[in-house]
């Protein structure tokens, strides 16, 4: 797929659920990118993002990654903030999807008044920590042995971009 693609990008719909669901396995699989173990269906997928900025890429007809925005917190204080997720299907890395996904979050979650936006990243996944400091993500912390997988504890790395309208 490298040098073929075309990117663009989309509004989310329910009904890219099997695809999107698809690439975050592949995330999940490479014991890398999150604590989950398995993708979750629609309804609990849908019920722990927000309702807005969610994204999907798309080369032709197929989609080749997703970004979505998760509140950190219910309390109205951090209605600003929200927890940024990207993936990427394993063919499509590596050619500026993730980099096209995350600039279309940043930007469109400012139009949603969002002011702050953490991710937390496995120290061991280097692209996607370089994406996000190319995003202007700074590293803020560092949680060590915040959760096991696998039998094994697991560090991650916090990274905040402050908007610069507010």
């Amino acid at each position: 797929m490298e040098g073929s693609l075309n990117i663009k990008v989309n509004v989310m719909k329910e009904e890219d659920w099997p695809a999107v669901k698809s690439i975050y396995q592949e995330g999940i699989d490479t014991k890398n990118a999150t604590f989950e173990t398995v993708a979750p269906d629609w309804n609990e997928w849908d019920e722990t993002h927000l309702k807005f900025c969610r994204f999907v890429s798309i080369n032709g007809d197929h989609i080749i990654g997703r970004a979505a925005l998760s509140p950190v917190s219910e309390r109205c204080i951090y209605s600003g903030v929200a927890e940024v997720s990207i993936y990427v299907s394993s063919a499509a890395r590596g050619n500026g999807v993730g980099k096209t996904l995350l600039d279309n979050l940043i930007t469109e979650s400012e139009k949603k008044d969002i002011w702050t936006l953490p991710a937390g990243i496995f120290p061991e996944n280097r692209s996607s920590i370089r994406l996000h400091a190319q995003a202007g993500f700074r590293e803020v912390g560092y949680r060590e042995k915040i959760g096991k997988r696998y039998g094994l504890w697991r560090d991650v790395i916090v990274f905040e971009r402050r908007s610069k309208n507010f």
